[in-house]
């Protein structure tokens, strides 16, 4: 029996999905009964939050593997951690976790505090995997799309730094075949996509999709933090994601391998692919009326 946490998020809905088609037994924690409403026919769930241990001991009951993934906020070492000690204490044989690109080598934002579980995880008698996944796919929708629809562009600080996005539906195959067994114990994988991109190129391919014209718009620093603030994003998160944007422009974050290739038994889903699946969430907001 599998449970997966976070079964609402973008990452934890897909591996849901995954593991349903895997026929594997399974369960989806939700943290309320609307969320857990939501829930594909016929799988069953169950309510429970990270911050209650107890909660969490009722929803691992019968459970021998767990797909662990918290949203991106302050508290998610601890809550990670409360899930790790709950899962010793019910006898869960394997752990997947899903952390985070920077996770072995940056000290700053989110990969930091990933590491931080990752470490308590590996200090547990616990089996586990754990996939380090570069930026979605999915982000340049959600972040750089309704720009795009109004203005025909997006805007950053990234200036020529490269990015190995990767679709949340290969991650999600992934950490269903690692859930399921196999050799993936004590293996830590670095998720990267199969091609490496500047935000001016990714602009480039974008247009040819969408039909129209669309520019990657490079803004001071500064520019950057005070938009992040005039949207009135927490201060925690504005930090975060600054020092997350310094680890792409030292360098990082635009490898390229054959990992996910070797792990899927299949090729990734490429930008492109991606890009032309969704096209018309790009075009003119007059053109999508």
């Amino acid at each position: 029996m599998i449970l997966i946490t976070g079964a609402s998020g973008s990452v934890g809905k897909t591996v849901l999905q995954e593991v349903r088609k895997s026929g594997e037994k399974h369960r989806a924690m939700y943290r309320s009964a609307e969320e857990a409403a939501k829930a594909p026919a016929g799988t069953h769930t169950v309510i429970a939050d990270f911050a209650n241990p107890q909660a969490l001991g009722a929803a691992l009951k019968g459970i021998e593997s767990v797909y662990l993934v918290c949203s991106p906020i302050p508290e998610l070492v601890q809550l990670e951690s409360n899930m790790i000690d709950a899962c010793t204490a019910a006898g869960v044989k394997h752990l997947v976790l899903n952390s985070a690109m920077g996770a072995g080598d940056y000290g700053k934002s989110f990969p930091s505090w990933h590491r931080k579980v990752e470490d308590k995880l590996r200090a547990t008698r616990l089996s586990w995997t754990i996939l380090r996944p570069n930026s979605f796919h999915q982000n340049v929708l959600a972040f750089f799309a309704p720009s795009i629809r109004a203005q025909g562009a997006f805007y950053g600080s990234m200036r020529d730094a490269h990015n190995s996005f990767i679709d949340v539906r290969d991650i999600a195959a992934i950490a269903a075949k690692a859930l399921a067994g196999g050799g993936h114990a004590g293996k830590i994988y670095e998720l990267n996509g199969p091609e490496a991109l500047s935000y001016t190129q990714l602009a480039q391919r974008i247009a040819k999709v969408a039909g129209r014209e669309v520019k990657y718009i490079d803004i001071p620093f500064e520019a950057q933090k005070k938009a992040m603030r005039d949207q009135h994003m927490p201060e925690w998160q504005v930090t975060a994601l600054l020092e997350l944007q310094e680890y792409y422009l030292s360098g990082k974050g635009g490898e390229t391998d054959s990992v996910v290739r070797d792990l899927l038994g299949r090729s990734p889903i490429t930008m492109d692919q991606f890009l032309a699946e969704f096209a018309g969430e790009f075009r003119s907001q007059a053109a999508s009326a």
